[in-house]
């Protein structure tokens, strides 16, 4: 699929799920004129003491739901001007993304209880089993599409970065290689959906997101770690996007506050994420490292390189 494909079919399946939240948000809109308020009575008072725990915890979960805002960085080889148009659509993106969540949610409360979407799989479909009555399938449907718009972003921007990461050397150098005619990186997006379909081996979607959100922050923070020292040790380099200071070094301790005390209060889950990380080093030290390989490995690696690229169609980039 060419890139113009992905990103229009990105365009069709954004519009239907704004299209579906914005019917969710008229609705409660509506809802709440007709003083459909209850639900919003002590909002903020719990059954239990919020503890630091608790609240990197639910963060996880809530940042799960914004996904995306980093995605764009995936992608800056596919952007016109990027230094003017990647900040200018990170603003943009988050401004609506954040706007429309929350007024979803206050939607979702003006006919549901806290109970309620706590147990429900799937809110939206809920909500619109509660009042939309014979035409409730409508939602059903844009939630679907809204997923297929989600795992086709995933693996336009995943595949990216599995792309350059073996442009650089550091993965096997197939991820690198691209389509004769369509010019995409299809090793890459395969190796992303392959990993993809492992993590759907676990039954707990809760766990998996508190694995996978541990090793995300921890990538995120050594990213911004790594650029302040960059940026202490090379000030000579050109940055067509710079940011003051603060913006950065608050930044990491938010991300400290997201990986120690989860560490300290859910080792087990932690344990997890960190063991996915270190899974990574043998690969690394046989794949990168290691450059004295015997003949016999490099023939088969070869081999099996020759035979990948002749039944995907993709050559070096280069």
């Amino acid at each position: 699929m060419k890139v113009r494909w992905a990103a229009r079919i990105q365009d069709l399946f954004t519009v239907s799920k704004l299209l579906a939240l914005s019917i969710i948000i008229v609705t409660g809109i509506v809802l709440l004129c007709m003083g459909h308020t209850e639900n919003f009575e002590d909002a903020f008072t719990t059954q239990k003491t919020l503890t630091a725990t608790d609240i990197a915890l639910a963060l996880y979960s809530g940042l799960f739901s914004y996904a995306g805002w980093n995605f764009l960085n995936m992608i800056t080889e596919e952007l016109q001007d990027p230094s003017k148009n990647l900040p200018r659509a990170i603003y943009i993106s988050m401004t609506i993304v954040t706007l429309v969540y929350v007024m979803s949610n206050v939607a979702y409360f003006t006919l549901l209880r806290p109970a309620e979407i706590l147990t429900s799989n799937a809110v939206a479909v809920t909500f619109a089993d509660r009042i939309y009555g014979y035409l409730s399938w409508i939602i059903p449907v844009f939630v679907s599409l809204s997923c297929f718009g989600g795992v086709n972003g995933l693996l336009f921007t995943s595949g990216r970065l599995n792309f350059v990461g073996a442009r650089e050397g550091q993965l096997p150098p197939l991820l690198a290689m691209i389509h004769v005619q369509r010019l995409t990186p299809v090793p890459a997006i395969l190796f992303t959906s392959f990993l993809s379909l492992i993590m759907l081996v676990l039954p707990d979607l809760s766990a998996l997101i508190n694995y996978l959100s541990f090793v995300q922050w921890l990538s995120v923070a050594a990213s911004i770690l790594g650029m302040l020292q960059l940026r202490r040790k090379r000030p000579d380099l050109a940055r067509p996007i710079r940011l003051p200071a603060i913006i950065p070094i608050s930044f990491i301790c938010v991300c400290c506050f997201l990986l120690v005390v989860p560490l300290i209060a859910k080792p087990h889950e932690v344990g997890v994420g960190l063991v996915i990380v270190l899974s990574g080093i043998p690969v690394y030290l046989i794949g990168v490292v290691w450059r004295s390989k015997p003949q016999f490995f490099l023939t088969s690696y070869e081999s099996v390189i020759i035979t990948c690229q002749k039944l995907m169609h993709v050559v070096s980039a280069d």
